[in-house]
């Protein structure tokens, strides 16, 4: 399907250039708008753009940006975001531009760039696509190095990394430059099989149609797709009845796309979304058994000539029958010929094929090899026959030996796809738990449900209601609207207990629902979801090299060109001496020579010789690690992180959320004044109400329930107060709110300034400390909770007492780590007291204690001055710097999007116990890649010397060209085996590693 340009339907000028064009333009403004945007629509010239603004630290510079863009004459909205250090601004273009806004935001202070439009069809704001095909043909590193650098040759091309033990290619390239079609092109240029497998694009879909079974059906498949608003180009395959079809998303949905289709045809054709993971797979499939066909083809065509070897001697009448002459030669010789001709032309004509594009690459494979060995081995017999035809001398033919080396190749590679196959099975599993249909709720106008329908869940869109019966998987993310259960999560997260589920609380798709029906809103879709991303993160993981790769691709590149001139030497070496009487002639084979002689050791050299065994052992075991960590609950970035995971001497661990479980409680209010309780706790509520900290909640929900007499909320996402408004009453309004990083926040109530943190804060604004305050303070600290002190209109009013109790494992998930050799420490935002405190409890003696947000990663790079390999084990945006700085990044799968993308590792389970299984599994997996490596080099070390008949002289011990071949296809199996024994891992108990003996 590659050159699908010249069959390509191209509709983008037609519906510009057709009356309904300006009502296409329309739409397109219209759909890129929320609803809170109709004032837009008011002006001609709307246009929208992102600018990115450095230089906010708080709410009010927030605020200050906001309030200069809305004071230009033009701008109909502005929306600024601290967090994410952008502004949203829509205008008229025909008032104001975008140099005004950009002049109007540094005359407030700051600095700002405008952030480039992005189009629709891509995902990255830098205009590039990332791209998944499939490259077969690939036989060892060689192979892997020749594909890459033809694509990273390519113009439009930024990144290309090809993958051996999976047969992918992930390729990010510009599309304004260069296509995917153009780059399947390359790649069947260069000699390999190539296809697309996915794309980031999100404006291409495909289809299987069923229902077309005449040039009629085409036809009118292709009218309804004409007519239909949106679409831009598609093309159909009528083999394989594959649709493909570029659309705009802002015009059509690709569940509008089918439904449009399936009516116009009067449902007669039915449309099914292919899963790129599922075609891979069937792709997998038809290469096992495409070797497979080859190989019994190619010892069904030997098995005869094996038989007239060894059997028919002894069978007077069958050999009679093979002596007889026919023409020049014997009936044996012209069967002989005529089988092993079909075995090495027809069915070994891969290996040509192979060699070929190899050589013209510039590069060698194990191709060459087989490719030379039997082509030696055939031409050397024919020439014989040829050779005793005219002259009346008959040498001993071998057609056998390459028919049979033949044979025994194509079952090594048999049995290696089938092993390779196994090395992703986790990634299939994972695919698999996301359901293949949905039940969509149909609403009328008014959101009263009229209806449901099945569809595929690839075409699920974000808003959908979707019903999900008891025992029925959850299709996608979403959050319950109606209907209570409980849903099994644990192939997701790897918690075993049964979750509750109520409205509100949000949902995971490839769940189980277990008991009631739920009626779920999606809120997340394809790949935005948690699944979707944990097969992504698990697929780059493999696509991914180790370092050490590095070795196996610099060996594999001089290997082939090594073994050759081994085998030429051998050749000249056992030749030259047999023609000077160095060794007896009662060596040579009956009616052999020297040259024959020769010939036999060379070949044997030749196709013993075996680059793939070195080019699959870090992949295959890579593959089937990140596959193992995913069930786990430990999802493993990449090659790279899985082999500095195995070299840590040092763990950091953030305390609040990590050693500690996240969820602060109040457990102290102590007033110093003669303000009210009720009244203190109002106010401090009041001010904390706008801030996102784990702290502010906790203090919210014990205001709230000193106020109301209600239990706190345990529900982590809830955010007040403008999510409870029944009693938002009783709340203060606060003013020019800002947030201050290790230190805690300060806004305006009844125009007096209010300061709620640490000390450093109250004792930067002038605020003094009763002595009997500290003292109290102090001693909330030595018991391991967080004091908090409050200050209003600069008078130091009272303290809130904080406590965040430990994670349960995480005393002995400390002491493993020590058993393991590797020191733990602790770095916190908190007091010296309280994080000495926390210290002690857990069993960490170095403590870093009242450290910055910004501060950690300069805790991280001090450990790595000496050559130390740190690891950093966090859960929030304030870890983030730390993680990215840490030479193992380990974020906690309950922290933030920001930690998981900072991080190497994402721990799904939220369990510290995980942390010792990441660096257990590690270990692991380079152990075997290092038996893996003795394994390839070890049997080529041992096994060349022994064809080139080193040995023979002393044993007369000598390698037949077919028993090296077997050799040779085996030593590949032997190595992808290796590597699957690591799906045996199990994580390590606690009590082995801590040496605890446990009375049964």
């Amino acid at each position: 399907m590659a050159p699908i340009h010249k069959n390509m339907i191209q509709l983008t000028g037609a519906d510009r250039n057709s009356p309904d064009a300006d009502d296409l333009e329309d739409v397109r403004l219209l759909d890129s708008y929320d609803a809170d945007d109709e004032e837009a629509a008011n002006y001609n010239n709307s246009r929208r753009i992102q600018v990115r603004i450095t230089g906010m630290t708080c709410s009010a510079c927030s605020n200050s940006v906001e309030g200069a863009l809305k004071s230009l004459n033009g701008v109909v909205k502005a929306s600024v975001s601290l967090l994410q250090n952008k502004a949203d601004v829509v205008f008229d273009s025909g008032l104001v531009n975008d140099d005004d806004i950009k002049n109007a935001i540094e005359d407030a202070g700051f600095e700002a760039e405008i952030v480039p439009e992005a189009s629709s069809s891509q995902k990255s704001s830098s205009g590039t696509l990332v791209g998944q095909f499939s490259i077969g043909g690939m036989t060892c590193a060689a192979c892997v190095n020749s594909v890459e650098g033809i694509l990273r040759k390519l113009p439009g091309v930024k990144r290309a990394v090809v993958a051996l033990a999976t047969s992918l290619g992930e390729v990010e390239y510009d599309p304004t430059i260069i296509t995917d079609d153009e780059i399947v092109e390359a790649i069947e240029d260069a000699g390999f099989e190539g296809s697309l497998v996915q794309s980031s694009q999100q404006d291409k879909i495909m289809l299987d149609v069923i229902g077309i079974w005449s040039e009629m059906d085409v036809q009118l498949l292709e009218g309804i797709l004409c007519n239909l608003k949106g679409v831009r180009q598609f093309y159909f395959n009528r083999t394989s009845k594959e649709l493909e079809v570029l659309f705009d998303p802002l015009i059509l949905g690709s569940r509008a796309l089918v439904d449009g289709i399936e009516e116009g045809s009067s449902g007669n054709f039915k449309l099914y979304v292919q899963n790129p993971y599922t075609r891979m797979t069937s792709k997998d499939l038809e290469e096992s058994s495409n070797m497979f066909r080859l190989f019994m083809t190619s010892l069904f065509l030997s098995i005869p000539l094996f038989l007239m070897r060894v059997v028919c001697p002894s069978i007077p009448l069958l050999y009679a029958l093979l002596l007889r002459q026919c023409g020049p030669f014997m009936m044996g010789d012209w069967l002989k010929w005529a089988l092993v001709s079909v075995v090495q032309f027809v069915i070994g004509k891969r290996f040509y094929v192979a060699a070929w594009r190899a050589l013209k690459n510039g590069s060698t494979n194990m191709d060459v090899l087989v490719a030379l060995g039997t082509s030696a081995s055939y031409f050397y017999s024919v020439c014989a026959l040829l050779y005793g035809a005219v002259t009346g001398f008959w040498s001993p033919t071998y057609f056998e030996t390459s028919a049979m080396l033949i044979t025994f190749v194509l079952l090594g590679k048999y049995l290696e796809t089938l092993a390779k196959g196994k090395t992703s099975d986790a990634l299939k599993k994972l695919v698999e738990l996301a359901p293949a249909t949905a039940v969509l709720l149909l609403k009328d106008k008014g959101g009263k449900i009229i209806g449901e329908k099945e569809i595929d869940a690839l075409l699920i869109h974000p808003g959908d209601v979707l019903k999900v019966l008891p025992g029925t998987k959850i299709p996608v993310d979403g959050v319950v609207v109606w209907g209570t259960s409980y849903v099994n999560e644990s192939m997701v997260t790897g918690e075993a207990v049964p979750v509750s589920k109520e409205v509100n609380s949000s949902v995971i798709g490839g769940t189980i629902n277990l008991h009631g029906s739920l009626h779920i809103q999606a809120t997340k879709v394809g790949s935005d979801t948690v699944l979707s991303q944990i097969v992504s993160m698990v697929e780059t993981a493999q696509m991914s090299k180790a370092p050490i790769q590095k070795f196996a691709d610099y060996v594999a590149s001089i290997f082939v060109p090594t073994v050759i001139v081994f085998s030429l030497l051998t050749f000249l070496g056992w030749y030259i001496g047999g023609v000077l009487g160095s060794y007896p002639e009662q060596w040579l084979p009956e009616n052999g020579n020297h040259f024959v002689f020769a010939l036999m050791f060379a070949i044997s050299v030749v196709v013993i010789a075996c680059p793939c065994a070195l080019g699959l052992a870090t992949p295959t075991a890579v593959m089937v690690a990140t596959g193992v960590g995913a069930n786990n609950g430990v999802l493993i970035k990449g090659g790279d992180a899985l082999e500095r995971a195995q070299m840590v001497n040092y763990v950091v661990f953030d305390k609040t959320g990590t050693l500690t479980q996240g969820k602060a409680a109040v457990t102290t209010a102590k007033v110093f004044t003669e303000m009210q309780r009720g009244e203190f706790l109002t106010l401090v509520a009041s001010a904390e109400a706008s801030s996102e900290h784990p702290l502010a909640k906790a203090i919210l929900d014990y205001a709230r329930h000193f106020h109301f007499f209600e239990e706190p909320s345990t529900t982590s996402d809830i955010k007040y107060p403008d999510k409870e408004p029944k009693y938002s009453g009783w709340l203060l309004d606060a003013t020019e709110f800002c947030a201050l990083p290790g230190r805690g926040i300060q806004c305006i109530i009844n125009e007096k300034q209010v300061l709620v943190g640490n000390r450093s804060l109250l004792k930067e604004n002038g605020v003094i400390i009763p002595s009997h305050a500290e003292k109290f303070v102090v001693e909330l600290e030595e018991s391991a909770k967080t004091g908090i002190l409050v200050a209003y209109g600069s008078v130091f009013i009272g303290v809130l007492g904080v406590a965040d109790p430990l994670k349960r494992e995480a005393a002995v998930v400390v002491e493993g780590l020590l058993k393991m050799g590797i020191t733990p420490v602790m770095v916190t935002g908190d007091n010296w007291r309280t994080a000495q405190a926390v210290a002690k409890e857990v069993g960490i003696y170095d403590v870093r204690a009242g450290v910055m947000p910004a501060e950690k990663a300069d805790v991280i790079r001090s450990f790595q001055k000496n050559g130390s390999i740190v690891a950093m084990v966090g859960d929030g945006i304030n870890d983030s710097p730390a993680l990215a700085a840490a030479d193992v990044g380990m974020a906690i799968g309950a922290g933030t999007d920001i930690a998981i993308e900072a991080a190497d590792y994402v721990l799904m389970k939220s369990n510290l116990e995980d942390v010792i299984t990441a660096i257990d599994l590690s270990r692991k997996t380079f152990s075997r890649i290092r038996l893996n490596y003795v394994f390839a080099m070890a049997y080529n070390i041992i096994a060349l010397p022994i064809a080139a008949g080193v040995f023979f002289p002393l044993v007369k011990l000598k390698l037949p060209p077919w028993a090296a071949g077997a050799c040779m296809a085996m030593s590949s199996v032997s190595v992808v085996c290796s590597s699957l024994l690591l799906r045996r891992y199990r994580k390590p108990r606690l009590t082995d590693i801590l040496e605890i003996t446990v009375e049964t």
